[in-house]
């Protein structure tokens, strides 16, 4: 973010007087912690409480629909034909009806019959599907709406993509321009000819002079095209676990059916094929131990097989020859086995004899009569296991053909199915016994797949051709039907009436005679004759489709067979008495003798079918008698002894059998079949009428009626549910046509409620898993939309004609409505006494009966109000049910007795409207009470209760329905009072509105088109006193737009649900508010989601619509304005927050305020009151408990808090929104413009790059689960309904059919959040986001506009401007595509035109702002950005020169502007902005108005000067990787500043980052010290302060490198003179800052004593200002600096830094050629290692075998090298002091620091070798000089100045004897003594001979006296030496004795030995003494003896 926005806004607007602030802050306070929001409700209702509503029946009465023009007349009324009734003829699965057309139909069947076939009866709002609830915004449909989208282009997004333009080819020629001192303007032709450039295209209207309102006008044109419609389809949809009010059409019942498998058998093949093989298919669940399906028999032989048969057998039917099969699993789990059993014709011989042939053969396996092989295959390896008990789930499972090659064979004693159970639990084992079994070998080919959607060729288990069914004949699959292994709840749909026969075992072991292989023929009969066995069993594999007898298999040999047997039989539609089963038992004989019979008869059985009218199932253990049975026997049971019959075994149980029914007829259920037979007993009044044992007559019907009715609740729940339809249509015609008994009404009213209660309570346990998001049971729900019609008004066309679609029976105006629609005679007599029998008199039944009828919804609600308390608790379990059940019936009441003419007023009986509010108010406090006991039932309940009074909405008289909504916000309210968890209550008051507020005619039911009437009362409102002091209307403010946009009482009367909603947002945005940021997200939610449905809603789409629409919405840009402190500050940076506000507040000039901006807390001790909760800069100023701002909003609710203010700002009329914005006291003002800024952060685009890192979906949800886990702290909501809530929407298969595999699906959701977006999701989603941030910007602008309207005239204007013009600022910084760019530009453009004096009067910031954006996007890859942008900045220049006839301001901005983009940006294309600059020289070239003037000419001259710091930006960007050289280019960018002190500041500026960031502490200080000096000379010249600095000079103690920044005098600069030093720098606060900058730098490098000399400037400035606080803490700073300083005195631990000498040469260095350097590198730098960087670097940049290192640091004789090569070479040196010097740097930090001078040595020989014999070892010292002393703000100085010396041999040996002595002296006097370095220096003097030790240099020095007199000094100064190293050796020993041990004693000895040695032999040369010391000596001579021993070479 550029520095300038950083800074607090100030705005010196004209002084107010502190009463004035008082005044102001009163009133934006008044009494509430809310500024203008609590002021607003003008009749003084609090926000709490809600108002009364108008009546809006009357309102509509005053306000007929014609009096709209146009398009907004749909919103004043609901349309006519909201309300119509639809018959939907159900949907048949099959082909044929399969219902019994057989005459007689009982009525229990004929029931059944006609619920089976009835159409469904819908009550269908037509235009429920746009409401909220029905069509909600998710991200799919998002997705839908976003395809046209247009790609947005982004500077960031283009990087890259273009090459970066033809400049860069020739790098090699200009490899490194010199950073020498040529003038600056040097280069500029040289490199680049701005000339010669080609301009971007030019904007043709700019140089046109046009008025400012044809401007505007045409500006706005152009920003309304192509914009898109709906802002909200580009923000993510509204968050799904949010929506409470979601709702859908449940399913229509259907039949269930589980996961569907096809089985296709293909071929079976055995190696002999002698006889035809017949195959049976079922699955078993092994766990559950029961069989899951039926058979399905097949026959896979080839035509010579059946031929065998052919005699015996009839024709086959084609429903026989199935060989393919669907089954259906329910619960799908591991343990399910597909088994096939293989039978064959019966012959002689047990199992494993008729086997043998096969298995000799390595074959195959069989069992009598038809022999079974078994084979297990267990479901593949397909199968998915997953944990829990739905173990497996056939969804992923593929299609397979299996192979199946062994089959077991059949035991003969081991037929059952426990046998068979055992036996695949065996195979289950691994170490399995059956692996011994010999198998036979067959080949069988099945397939196994899912089943397709909707298979052709399809027969239902009642073989009906399932369709689609294209030709009868095809070979068809058989469905099979499933005998789930669990209960399945499902409500049956169709007609179904099978019954199953499973002979288990017979026990003839006591029967004589020849009984051995027995056979059980079994026949339905209808009577006694033989002839009345009726073909009702289902035939296996080809042969018919039914017969009339059918056998069981035999089983050789064994007179107690065990059969497996499945028979199926279709039951007649009416079951008789007479009607049973017939058993035959017979004996077959395999060796057929003649004369004999081939089947014997040998026993007989029966079971009568139905008993007590009830049908018989279940096990039965049957006698069987040897005779035939007696006439009449059907009626009796077997067990009944009947004379003179024989019986098998004595009477006694032989025979076992089982029955099964599948059936919708009979419910096999005790209680039901009761109550069932009691009903139909009385619709047909047969009297007496026997129940089981009792006889009853018309007297003791009703207690039996009642009983049953009470005792529903005993049913079982699977046959309950399967009849549910069935028990509450029965219960519903009770209520509604109480039966009449004996001539009595007798009234069942309370008695059916209750058992309906207890059904619906029992349908909703059994289905606890099949519930929506809202506890509803799916299935309840679609009885009510589909099944549910009032009884006796059959809804029925004329003439017989089929119902389609009944047509719309509805409000139309006029009366085209079909006479059929008439309601069937029905008169409402329902008194209020539910239990009084009505006595009809003399009339006949019928009449009576009609007299008797009722209204349900009436009784319903009657019932409910005056319940018991044990009913009424399973009422509101599931209130839900009997809410919807009263709408419907209250629809079809208005449908049908054409009620939907009348009034609404008149439509239902007050009496019933009593009923209704007694009902609502009851289960409103239920809610209220229950919220902390059950929360889960209280959400429910308040779901429920609001989607039912959502419902009356579009039924009854709305203003009613209101007035029950009134209260029951008054019942929460009170309770709110004493609630222990308000928050929980609030959050199901929210959704309760939310749910209201999803009606689809919501807009209309907020009477959008009537005017506010504007408060009739005579207090003045406390809004309109506020306003009065509105900034631009000259006359008092309108108090209807007030209110408009306030939550006025006006505004919360009319648009009433518009009110709740926002009065909830508000209250919840309340700073007081409880469990804050759950109820934030819940209410910003809920306005979103409305406004996302009015988006997409077809209805709104004209903009004069959407404008009303949008009205209702006002309020909330007052509230979000409010809400701002809290909001997530998305523009970063403290205190941004309020930055405009306080601008427009700050009525006080700051000016010993640092902070610039009135400090908000100042102000509120001024007037009196509490801290504001303003901006947060000033809670952190202010006492942090006073801070009361409320819980901050998270950033995702503020965005979408911002994107609902966006949305009111893009479709509100832009003429109200001005007349508003007019109204506007001033701070309020700046809060909306503050408002606007935050929007603009908030949308800010990120870049593609964003978005690849971030998966947002991750992000959201971790925000999503915070808020959770709140909710679940504050105990908002129950933990419970969370997992099932969550479980339920997040299931992926929707709520439909098997819901019990939903477990898993939470595993499936977390992954799948995991998987990383695609690149095509990545691409759409920088798409929406960049059409969004577009979007945004543009509605962010489009408001601007209007505020500039608005403001134009009036007194204040300057500051509103400045604060507009800081939006459009920041909007321009930021992120934004070339669309938005380019109004943005025309925007800034037309505003700098109607107001120049905002930049050129006032603060230059705002100028320089501008100047800096301007210039980046003048440099943009966009092409159409440059344009718009370069066109600007012509502008900018033009306006500015107009004024004043130069336009310095801008030129010095630009330039800054410019220098600071170089300086800072990384990515910055000078290419692009070169071409803008040619743009801008053209357009001054072109521009006819300013011919005769200079102006063309001072553009020139600037569009050169930029064009010239581009050409080094070239440069700087070549030396990116080159420091040293980067920081060379930018010092000389800043040296040719030395002019303008605004850019020498931001070039020092730019170089401190840069050596911030390269670790180069010390010298980012020193540039900082430079431009304090600076400033500290501006300010000096502005006026004498005793306080400041007095300019350079006083910062020299700090470098004296300092004083080169004084160059600006006077005759340089005039500090009057129009945009000099006019940044935020010159100032003592910009001084202050650079200072306390440095210092830190200071301390970073550890450079602490510059500290002390940075404060002593810094100290009396503070002291001035008063300003302790920072005293202290730089007083602190300087503590801890001085404690360092102590504690590092020697220095070691700060290292300073290594100084070398790098000397260039070669022409590849270009300017650098024969330049040397002293390089300053980070402490302890070897000599390698620069060595090695410098030549990397330089190899890496010429190529490699071009460098070359020169080792030795000889002087370089360049015409010795090759012209080809770069040489470097690197010598370490050291600082170098004069002994003057180093009295006063005493301390380590003064050698270390303001070096100018250093040294390095060359050892040489005279013949050119480095190193020789003592007697010629010369030496040369080399002194070099640095333009500036270290450390400078660069780390490489130039050398200036050379100074080189040799030293003779003899010289050489002084310095030597010199060092040494200094080592020892040092050695000795060290403390603490260190022995071992002791030692070691000793051993080096004294050691017996150390090569060319002491001893030899004394030999060959001392010897002899020289013959030169010149060298006498020499001689004579060399022997001192010695003297004083002999005395040196000896004080070492003596320290050295006190220090050693014993152990080190014999070492010592050794060393005095030495020393002695060595003393001896020099004695001698030490004593012989010179002649010439003994003469005296003239001093002249002496002196130029001393001149000339030097010989100086002068470099």
């Amino acid at each position: 973010m550029a520095v300038a926005e950083r800074r607090a806004f100030a705005h010196k607007i004209n002084r107010t007087v502190a009463a004035e602030v008082r005044k102001q802050v009163s009133r934006e306070r008044s009494g509430s912690p809310h500024s203008s929001r609590r002021s607003s409700s003008s009749v003084g209702v609090p926000l709490t409480e809600v108002m009364e509503p108008l009546d809006f029946e009357d309102v509509l009465l005053s306000w007929p629909p014609d009096a709209e023009p146009g398009p907004l007349r749909d919103l004043v009324e609901f349309p006519a034909d909201d309300l119509e009734l639809l018959l939907q003829p159900r949907e048949c699965r099959t082909t044929e009806p399969g219902i019994p057309e057989d005459g007689k139909l009982d009525a229990q069947v004929r029931a059944a019959v006609e619920m089976y076939t009835e159409d469904w009866v819908i009550v269908h709002r037509r235009y429920q599907h746009l409401s909220a609830a029905y069509s909600p915004v998710t991200t799919e449909t998002q997705r839908e709406r976003q395809k046209g989208l247009t790609r947005q282009v982004f500077e960031q997004d283009t990087s890259g993509d273009e090459k970066s333009g033809p400049e860069d080819s020739d790098d090699s020629q200009r490899c490194s321009g010199s950073p020498d001192d040529t003038p600056r303007s040097s280069g500029a032709s040289g490199i680049f000819d701005l000339r010669n450039l080609a301009a971007d295209s030019l904007l043709p209207s700019l140089l046109e002079r046009a008025a400012p309102e044809d401007v505007d006008r045409r500006n706005e044109v152009l920003r309304r095209q192509h914009r898109p419609q709906a802002l909200l389809t580009l923000y993510p949809a509204p968050d799904e676990d949010e929506t409470v009010e979601r709702c859908s059409r449940p399913e229509p019942p259907r039949e269930h059916f589980g996961q569907r498998i096809l089985v296709k058998c293909l071929s079976l093949k055995f190696e002999i094929e002698i006889e035809p093989i017949f195959g049976i298919l079922a699955l078993y669940d092994m766990r559950e131990k029961k069989k899951i399906s039926e058979n399905f028999y097949f026959d896979l032989n080839s035509d010579s097989m059946k031929g065998l048969l052919r005699a015996h057998g009839t024709h086959p039917a084609i429903s026989t020859l199935a060989r393919s099969a669907i089954f259906s699993v329910t619960y799908p789990s591991p343990d399910i086995f597909l088994v096939i059993k293989l039978e064959k014709v019966l012959q002689q011989g047990d199992i494993s004899e008729c086997c043998e042939p096969y298995m000799v053969m390595k074959e195959v396996d069989t069992a009598k009569r038809r022999p079974t092989w078994t084979d297990r295959r267990r479901r593949g390896p397909q199968d998915r296991a997953s944990s829990g008990d739905d173990a497996c789930s056939f969804s992923g499972f593929r299609p397979a053909t299996l192979t199946v090659t062994n089959f077991f064979k059949q035991e003969a004693e081991r037929l059952s199915d426990e046998d068979l159970f055992k036996f695949l639990a065996d195979m289950r084992r691994p170490s399995s016994l059956l692996r011994r079994l010999r198998p036979v070998t067959a080949q069988l080919k099945i397939d196994i797949s899912p089943a397709p959607e909707n298979p052709h060729f399809c027969l239902s288990p009642e073989l009906l051709h399932v369709k689609p069914y294209p030709d009868p004949r095809a070979r068809p699959t058989k469905e099979i039907l499933e005998f789930p292994a669990r209960e399945v709840y499902a409500p049956h749909t169709s007609y179904r009436n099978l019954l199953y026969v499973y002979p288990h075992s017979l026990n003839f072991s006591s029967r004589q005679g020849s009984v051995r292989n027995l056979a059980v023929r079994i026949q339905y009969m209808a009577g006694e004759d033989p002839s009345q066995a009726l073909p009702v069993i289902f035939g296996k594999s080809s042969c018919s489709e039914f017969t009339r007898e059918a056998f069981t298999p035999v089983v050789y040999h064994n007179k107690s067979p065990e059969f497996y047997e499945e028979f199926k039989l279709r039951l007649p539609a009416c079951v008789t008495e007479n009607h049973h089963l017939l058993f035959t038992f017979y004996h077959v004989s395999c060796q057929p003798r003649p004369g004999t019979a081939l089947e014997t008869p040998v026993g007989f059985t029966w079971i009568p079918l139905l008993q007590h009218g009830r049908l018989r199932t279940g096990p039965f253990c049957l006698p069987v008698s040897v005779d035939q049975p007696p006439p009449s026997y059907s009626v009796l049971t077997p067990d009944v002894a009947l004379p003179g019959m024989r019986w098998v075994d004595g009477h006694k149980g032989v025979f076992s059998v089982e029955l099964t029914a599948v059936s919708s007829v009979h419910p096999q259920d005790l209680h039901l079949d009761k109550f069932f037979t009691l009903v139909h007993v009385l619709e047909e009044g047969a009297f007496p009428f026997r129940l089981k044992d009792t006889v009853l007559s018309e007297g003791t019907v009703e207690q039996e009626l009642r009983a049953s009715l009470a005792s529903l609740r005993l049913a079982s729940p699977e046959p309950l549910v399967a009849f549910s339809h069935h028990v509450l249509d029965k219960l519903v015609r009770l209520v509604v046509q109480p039966p009449i008994i004996s001539g009595q009404i007798v009234n069942l009213g309370r008695g059916a409620f209750e058992a309906m209660a207890h059904v619906v309570s029992l349908v909703h346990r059994s289905l606890e898993i099949a519930q929506d998001a809202r506890g509803q049971c799916l299935q309840l729900a679609a009885y009510v939309h589909y099944a549910f019609r009032l009884p006796g008004t059959e809804p029925s066309l004329p003439g017989g004609a089929t119902p389609v679609t009944v047509q719309a029976a509805t409000l139309a105006r006029g009366s085209g409505r079909p006479a059929s629609l008439y309601l069937a005679r029905s008169k409402s007599i329902s008194s209020s006494n539910p239990d009084l029998a009505v006595a009809p008199g003399s009339v006949d039944d019928e009449v009576s009966r009609i007299l008797a009828s009722k209204l349900l919804h009436e009784e319903l609600a009657l019932q409910w109000v005056v319940s018991s308390s044990a009913v009424r608790e399973a009422v509101l379990q599931h209130a839900w049910f009997f809410f919807q059940l009263m709408v419907k019936s209250m629809a079809l009441h208005l449908l049908l007795s054409q009620r939907l003419d009348t009034p609404r007023k008149l439509r239902f009986p007050g009496r019933f409207l009593d009923d209704i509010a007694a009902l609502v108010g009851s289960v409103g406090l239920e809610v209220t009470t229950r919220v902390h006991k059950d929360m889960e039932l209280a959400e429910r309940l308040n779901a429920s209760l609001a989607f039912f009074l959502s419902d009356l909405l579009s039924l009854a008289d709305r203003g009613f329905v209101f007035s029950l909504v009134r209260a029951h916000y008054k019942q929460v309210a009170t309770r709110l009072q004493s609630s222990p968890n308000p928050a929980a209550l609030l959050t199901l008051r929210m959704e309760f509105t939310r749910i209201l507020c999803s009606h689809e005619h919501y807009v209309t039911l907020n009477l959008p088109c009537c005017p506010l009437s504007p408060p009739a009362s005579p207090s003045p409102s406390v809004s309109s006193t506020t306003s009065q002091s509105s900034t631009f209307s000259s006359q008092a403010p309108d108090p209807k737009v007030t209110s408009m946009f306030e939550l006025s009482g006006p505004f919360r009367q009319q648009h009433f649900l518009a009110g709740l909603l926002l009065t909830e947002l508000a209250l919840a945005l309340d700073p007081e508010a409880e469990g804050a940021s759950v109820l934030h997200k819940k209410a910003i939610s809920a306005v979103h989601s409305l406004l996302c449905s009015h988006d997409t809603d077809s209805r709104y789409t004209e903009a004069t619509v959407k404008a009303r629409v949008a009205e209702l919405y006002l309020p909330l840009l007052s509230l979000a304005r409010d809400t701002l402190p809290r909001l997530h500050d998305f523009a970063e940076g403290p205190g941004q927050r309020s930055r405009l506000a306080s601008m427009l507040d700050s009525d006080i000039d700051g000016e010993g305020d640092f902070g610039g901006t009135i400090n908000p807390s100042v102000a509120m001790a001024i007037a009196g009151g509490p801290l504001a909760p303003g901006s947060r800069a000033s809670i952190s100023q202010g006492p942090p408990t006073a801070s009361r701002s409320g819980c901050p909003l998270s950033a995702e609710s503020s965005r979408t808090l911002l994107v609902c203010v966006l949305w009111v700002l893009k479709n509100a009329e832009p003429a109200l929104l001005q007349r508003w914005a007019a109204d506007l006291a001033l701070p309020q003002l700046g809060r909306l413009l503050d408002l606007l800024y935050l929007c603009l952060a908030a949308f800010e685009y990120k870049g593609k790059k964003a978005f690849e890192r971030i998966n947002s979906l991750m992000f959201k949800k971790s925000l999503d689960m915070k808020a959770r886990l709140e909710e679940a702290i504050l105990g908002t909501i129950g933990a419970r309904q969370e997992m099932v809530r969550r479980s339920r929407e997040r299931s992926p298969f929707g709520h439909q059919e098997n819901v019990r595999w939903r477990k898993s699906v939470t595993h499936w959701r977390q992954t799948s959040d995991r998987v990383d977006k695609t690149k095509d999701e990545v691409e759409h989603e920088a798409l929406v986001e960049g059409n969004l941030a577009t979007e945004a910007s543009l509605v962010v602008l489009d408001t601007l506009e209007i505020i500039v309207q608005t403001v134009m005239l009036s007194e204040a204007r300057e500051s509103v401007l400045g604060a507009v013009l800081k939006v459009v600022l920041y909007s321009l910084g930021s992120a934004q595509s070339a669309l938005f760019l380019q109004h943005g530009l025309a925007t800034q453009r037309a505003l700098v035109s109607k107001f120049p004096e905002l930049l050129f009067e006032e603060d230059t910031e705002l100028c320089a702002d501008l100047c800096l954006r301007l210039l980046r996007h003048c440099g943009s890859r966009v092409g159409t950005i440059r344009t718009h942008a370069s066109a600007s900045l012509y502008l900018l220049m033009r306006q500015n020169f107009e004024i004043g006839h130069n336009f310095a301001r801008v030129k010095m901005q630009v330039t800054m502007s410019l220098s600071s983009l170089v300086g800072t940006t990384q990515n910055f294309s000078e290419e692009h902005l070169r071409r803008s600059l040619k743009t801008i020289l053209t357009y001054a070239e072109e521009d006819v108005g300013l011919r005769d003037s200079t102006f063309a000419e001072q553009v020139q001259d600037l569009m050169f000067n930029l064009h010239m710091i581009l050409t080094d930006t070239v440069k700087m960007k070549e030396h990116q990787e080159d420091p040293e050289m980067l920081i060379d280019l930018m010092y000389r960018i800043a040296r040719g500043y030395q002019g303008s002190p605004d850019l020498r500041l931001t070039w020092l500026q730019n170089m401190a980052g840069k050596h911030s960031e390269l670790g180069n502490h010390a010298e980012a200080a020193q540039c900082l010290v430079h431009a304090a000096a600076l400033v500290a000379e501006y300010l000096a010249l502005l006026e004498d302060r005793r306080h400041l600095p007095v300019g350079c000079v006083s910062f020299q103690n700090i470098s004296s490198n300092v004083l080169e920044e004084s160059a600006i005098s006077d005759d340089i600069l005039s500090p009057d003179e129009e945009g000099f030093c006019s940044g935020k720098h010159f100032t003592e606060l910009g001084l202050v800052g650079l200072l306390e900058q440095a210092a830190t730098y200071f301390t970073m490098g550890g450079l602490y004593e510059a500290v002390n000399e940075v404060y002593k400037n810094l100290i009396p400035i503070l002291e001035a200002h008063r300003d302790y606080k920072k005293l202290a803490m730089v007083h602190g700073k300087l503590q801890e600096a001085f404690t360092k300083i102590m504690h590092q005195s020697s220095g070691w631990e700060r290292m300073f830094g290594t100084y070398f000498r790098v000397g260039f040469y070669g022409t590849h260095f270009g300017d650098l050629d024969e330049q040397e350097f002293v390089y300053k590198e980070p402490s302890i730098t070897k000599l390698a290692e620069i060595s090695h960087r410098l030549e990397e670097f330089y190899t890496e940049r010429f190529g490699d075998d071009v460098v070359e290192i020169i080792k030795d640091s000889n002087p370089v004789d360049k015409s010795k090298l090759d012209p080809q090569k770069a040489y470097i070479q690197i010598t370490y040196v050291e600082p170098y002091f004069d002994t003057y010097e180093l009295k006063d740097r005493v301390t380590y930090f003064d050698r270390n620091y303001g070096l100018r001078t250093f040294l390095f040595c060359t050892p040489f020989t005279p013949d050119g070798r480095a190193h020789g014999e003592l007697h010629e070892q010369h030496k040369r010292k080399t002194l070099l000089s640095t333009d500036h002393a270290f450390p400078y703000i660069k780390t490489r100085i130039r050398v200036c100045h050379r100074e080189e010396t040799v030293l003779t041999p003899v010289e050489v040996a002084i310095e030597d004897m010199q060092k040494k002595t200094r080592e020892l002296a040092f050695a000795t006097e060290q403390d603490p003594p260190d022995a071992k370095m002791l030692q070691m220096v000793l051993q080096g003097s004294v050691g017996p001979t150390v090569n060319q030790g002491p001893l030899e240099v004394a030999q060959v020095f001392l010897a002899e006296i020289p013959e030169d007199p010149k060298l006498f000094r020499h001689h004579n100064k060399l022997r001192l030496c010695f003297k004083d190293f002999c005395k040196r050796c000896e004080d070492a020993l003596r320290k050295n004795k006190a220090l050693i041990g014993p152990d080190q004693k014999e070492y010592h000895r050794e060393l005095e030995r030495n020393y002695c040695r060595l003393r001896e032999a020099l004695q001698p040369l030490l004593t012989q003494r010179l002649p010439q010391l003994l003469a005296p000596t003239p001093a002249s001579f002496r002196n130029s003896l001393n001149r000339a021993s030097f010989r100086k070479a002068d470099l």
